[in-house]
């Protein structure tokens, strides 16, 4: 059954990645030592998805932490799609997919500035 909501989890993830793309590449234009902030912040992001190390290996005080990533959902509904098991609730999914929408909507304003 997970694996129907395949698409709509790479929509989330194209939109996520465009929006930020967008956003990023719009002020590094404007500011240039942002290059080094980004590369710096999305090696901190890798780390901050549970993709290696599944949800539920995750203490409950940092699990919310965690949860906060928009890809955290994602990943964790690629591993119930294709393992059978994941550590999440599926309302967080709903969180991605709004945080996303509002990243996209936040660089297209930004891109038309």
């Amino acid at each position: 059954m997970w694996v129907l909501t395949l698409p709509v989890i790479l929509l989330i993830m194209a939109g996520l990645g465009l929006g930020l793309g967008i956003i990023i590449s719009s002020l590094t234009t404007k500011y240039r030592d942002l290059q080094q902030l980004v590369g710096f912040g999305a090696q901190l992001l890798m780390y901050g998805t549970p993709v290696i190390y599944p949800l539920s290996s995750i203490q409950e005080p940092w699990r919310l932490l965690i949860l906060a990533n928009p890809m955290t959902p994602v990943v964790e509904v690629f591993r119930l799609a294709f393992l059978g098991e994941s550590g999440m609730h599926p309302v967080y999914l709903l969180y991605s997919f709004v945080f996303t929408f509002v990243v996209l909507l936040i660089g297209v304003l930004i891109l038309n500035r």
